[in-house]
């Protein structure tokens, strides 16, 4: 099971990457996220966890991060994956920003869905908050 959720920012993609890389701010945008921390610099290999605003935090390990292009976080709890992924693509509009979520595991045709549905009203929402963070001219590239 997969959800993704697009939009246009008028900002360069530089300055959208600094608001990834403030991990322990996710939350000023992300409302789907109550808490995150990582441990050491945004890099490919690092480790940190989120909590979200119902449940326990998870671990999320950094597989992917390419500096001012895409990162990607995965948490897995027994029997069930979620990948997170976060594009950032330049536009001669600014920036088209892509967060993907794929589920996989024993467990994904059962919690899938229940993590999913509300991901799919969510990611909207928080990126519309990242679009207006980004565009606010409060954080500096």
């Amino acid at each position: 099971m997969q959800v993704e959720s697009r939009v246009t920012v008028s900002v360069p993609p530089e300055k959208i990457f600094a608001i990834y890389a403030d991990v322990a701010n996710w939350k000023t945008w992300d409302p789907d996220t109550k808490d995150s921390s990582i441990d050491g610099p945004f890099q490919t290999g690092s480790k940190g966890r989120i909590t979200p605003p119902k449940g326990m935090a998870v671990p999320m390990d950094f597989i992917s991060v390419v500096p001012n292009q895409s990162f990607t976080v995965e948490s897995r709890i027994p029997l069930f994956r979620m990948l997170f992924e976060h594009e950032l693509h330049p536009t001669a509009a600014g920036t088209e920003v892509v967060h993907r979520v794929t589920f996989s595991g024993a467990l994904s045709f059962v919690l899938g869905p229940i993590v999913g549905n509300p991901l799919r009203t969510g990611l909207p929402i928080t990126l519309a908050s990242l679009k207006r963070l980004a565009e606010s001219g409060r954080v500096a590239a």
